[in-house]
């Protein structure tokens, strides 16, 4: 995003953006329409992980593949997000903002409808497409509305509020859709989302000049997204063609010669899709792979534990959602402590191996869980203590992946922290579904398949094995943190444009 300068009158500037002399008379309401955008695209990441048991009832597919709804989203997503971006600088902002409304829309009318497993999966996968367009146009949009440095970052406070806020509202509107309507309906509600937002879009956002100069990177962006799919596809048929089969090392091996590939080719291409500079950076370095982590582990509780609280325990999908509050409390308490008071003061050093080692107790604490728990004293607690390591590693991570770059790669640094956090849903929701499956056949072994109480125990090992490969990915989170991470408290320019992340 573009620093903020001051000219020969001493009034406060902003250099590299396509604004007009004065911002839009109505620039308010277009935070509210971007802002409502934003929501959707955020809270589909959890709103459909309370409806999966529902979906899974009424589809028929298998507990290998009900991976795949949540990885379908996350992976069109995150692989598509650094061309999104790229595509709202050549056909203009306000173009890609309202073709990604209307396609996500469209995507979630036919998940909506879906009459078979395929169907839906297709639809999720577009949803991620028509996501990748909407949330970097949406960024943009909000840069270029927002001149004044203090407006600016009041409008980019109730904007990372919304994305903070998102996956919450996600979870809890799911449960409440899924009990009263439908599990379709949590599909459904993006219509009446995505509407309000194009008639606002329409009437109030100006129409933006298309940067000329700016090109795509074809091979980067097949290179990058054919490897994150097959690393995706390959840990996924772990569970149903076991490792030792071609199909899983295969596409395994596939997906990394084709990263390694794209690492090659953004050394070399005149317009990289990631400039290599943007990760090197010590601390920056350090936060990619902190939030890679953060979002390989954080998506396996969601799906783990909901299907814990509402198959185990008898839960409905309303009071699954709301169980989840308080962790999304506690990790928002300590984001907000983390950024404001302890990184400003200590550094990242302390506070984010702090958060990884309280997110791998979180977890470990859960692996206790039994069919017999009760919410208050088993449950909650170690829920609380991964949603508070969750947000001092989540706040820091974030605000320091893109602290300190230059202004034409701070796009693509945007980009790329919400690329790390889908690739770590997408592999992490792939890698713990095929060991928690694994593990449950396992269990099964010479004991009767059809036997309740024996399935129930079956279920228990499954969770209990996510949770300890949760924890194992936050303990590894740990050590890189402490190795990587500089000592002290990182220089700030007190100029540079606050960067949101989606």
């Amino acid at each position: 995003m573009p620093k903020t300068s001051t000219d020969t009158a001493g009034n406060a500037t902003v250099s590299p953006l396509p604004s007009a002399d004065a911002p839009p008379r109505h620039r308010w309401w277009i935070l509210a329409v971007i802002g409502l955008a934003q929501l959707m695209v955020v809270l589909d990441a959890t709103i459909v992980n309370i409806a999966l048991p529902s979906a899974q009832k009424d589809l028929g597919f298998s507990d290998g593949d009900r991976q795949w709804v949540v990885t379908a989203y996350a992976l069109a997503f995150g692989s598509l997000l650094l061309l999104g971006g790229r595509i709202a600088d050549l056909f203009g902002r306000k173009m890609t903002f309202l073709v990604g409304l209307v396609g996500f829309a469209g995507a979630s009318a036919l998940g909506g409808a879906a009459t078979s497993f395929e169907m839906l999966i297709v639809a999720r996968a577009g949803q991620g497409l028509f996501g990748a367009l909407l949330a970097p146009a949406a960024l943009s949009l909000l840069t270029t509305t927002f001149t004044d440095p203090k407006e600016r970052a009041k409008a980019f406070g109730v904007y990372g509020a919304i994305a903070g806020a998102g996956g919450a509202i996600g979870l809890l509107l799911g449960g409440v859709l899924t009990e009263h309507l439908d599990w379709r309906w949590t599909l459904y509600v993006n219509l009446a989302f995505a509407a309000v937002a194009f008639v606002g879009g329409v009437i109030l956002l100006q129409r933006t000049t298309r940067d000329k100069n700016a090109t795509i990177d074809i091979p980067g962006t097949v290179l990058v997204t054919a490897g994150l799919f097959s690393l995706v596809y390959g840990f996924s048929n772990a569970e149903s063609h076991d490792w030792n089969s071609p199909a899983t090392w295969g596409f395994l091996a596939a997906g990394a010669v084709l990263l390694a590939a794209f690492t090659w080719w953004q050394t070399r291409a005149a317009h990289p899709l990631l400039p290599l500079r943007v990760l090197l950076d010590r601390n920056r370095g350090a936060s990619f792979i902190s939030v890679l982590i953060i979002g390989a582990g954080m998506f396996g509780v969601f799906l783990f534990l909901t299907y814990y609280l509402q198959q185990s325990l008898g839960y409905t999908p309303i009071k699954t959602g709301l169980a989840f509050l308080p962790m999304v409390a506690g990790l928002m308490l300590t984001s907000t402590l983390a950024s404001t008071v302890l990184v400003p003061r200590l550094g990242p050093k302390p506070v984010v191996p702090l958060g990884m080692g309280l997110a791998a107790a979180g977890m470990i604490w859960l692996t206790t869980l039994d069919l017999h728990s009760s919410y208050a004293t088993d449950i909650l607690p170690p829920l609380v203590v991964a949603g508070l390591g969750l947000g001092l590693v989540m706040a820091p991570a974030m605000s320091l992946a893109t602290a300190g770059v230059s202004a034409e790669d701070s796009g693509v640094a945007s980009a790329a922290v919400n690329t790390m956090q889908q690739v770590g849903g997408s592999l992490g929701t792939a890698l713990l579904n095929t060991l928690s499956t694994s593990a449950a056949t396992d269990y099964l072994v010479g004991k009767n398949p059809k036997d309740p109480a024996v399935l129930a125990n079956a279920g228990l090992e499954a969770y209990s094995t996510a949770y300890w490969w949760s924890a194992a990915f936050f303990a590894a989170g740990l050590v890189i943190s402490v190795i990587l991470y500089r000592r002290g408290v990182p220089a700030t320019d007190p100029d540079a444009a606050p960067v949101v992340h989606m």
